[in-house]
């Protein structure tokens, strides 16, 4: 029985948008996925974090799902920024529910816990990409309002934190999420959302205390990451 990540499947079984064309470790990427989410048994938990599917709406997306769901071990989701497809919590899992479609459940505005650990997270943001607007910090505080939520949320736990955006890549930092890891003592900063030759900026590591990892498909050879034990 173990915890794993994994961000960025990307998938589009549903849609005509296949990670094929970026070339390189992407070739023949659902097969990877395939293979690597058969090692995982019914016991296991693995954390998907964000962009997990190319559809627009929950139904162009449940080939997607049904796919995951093909796969025995719990699934964990949080949202990525194109995953267009998400929904009210409430409503994604209606939809899962109604296509018979169970093992799934939803990172947002709450925590979950596994074992001694308490499995947090949110988006996460980079506010930098739009320059400092006013959207742009509408967007970054509701960020951290899920975030704190959900670390108070796991109360006395060790707190595993998953994000889409990573807080700290190359020269930026969110300084702002940073600084909710470190209050809340986090012990690990799982994310994903980069990809090719950004991963040469990725930061994995230990920093204010708390362990950094990079998880999106790509850099991870499309194999989960065990994080625990």
């Amino acid at each position: 029985m173990s915890l794993y990540a994994i961000g960025d499947t990307h998938l589009s079984l549903g849609t005509d948008k296949p990670m094929e064309v970026f070339g390189g470790r992407w070739e023949n990427y659902v097969e990877k996925l395939t293979e690597a989410f058969s090692k995982l048994s019914a016991e296991d938990t693995c954390v998907l974090c964000g962009d997990i599917s190319w559809g627009m709406d929950m139904k162009s997306s449940m080939p997607d799902f049904q796919f995951l769901c093909e796969f025995p071990f719990k699934k964990i989701i949080l949202k990525g920024n194109h995953d267009y497809w998400w929904d009210t919590v409430t409503k994604m899992t209606g939809t899962l529910d109604a296509g018979g479609l169970a093992g799934i459940r939803f990172l947002h505005n709450n925590c979950f816990f596994y074992e001694d650990i308490a499995i947090c997270g949110t988006r996460g943001w980079f506010y930098e990409e739009e320059k400092g607007s006013e959207h742009d910090k509408k967007m970054l505080n509701r960020e951290l309002i899920r975030l704190e939520t959900s670390l108070k949320a796991a109360g006395e736990k060790d707190k595993y934190v998953f994000l889409h955006y990573p807080p700290k890549y190359g020269n930026y930092e969110c300084g702002e999420i940073l600084e909710l890891l470190r209050i809340y003592e986090a012990k690990l900063c799982c994310s994903g959302h980069i990809h090719s030759h950004g991963l040469r900026l990725a930061f994995e590591g230990i920093y204010q205390g708390v362990q950094h990892m990079m998880v999106s498909a790509d850099h991870v050879f499309f194999e989960p990451v065990k994080i625990y034990p």
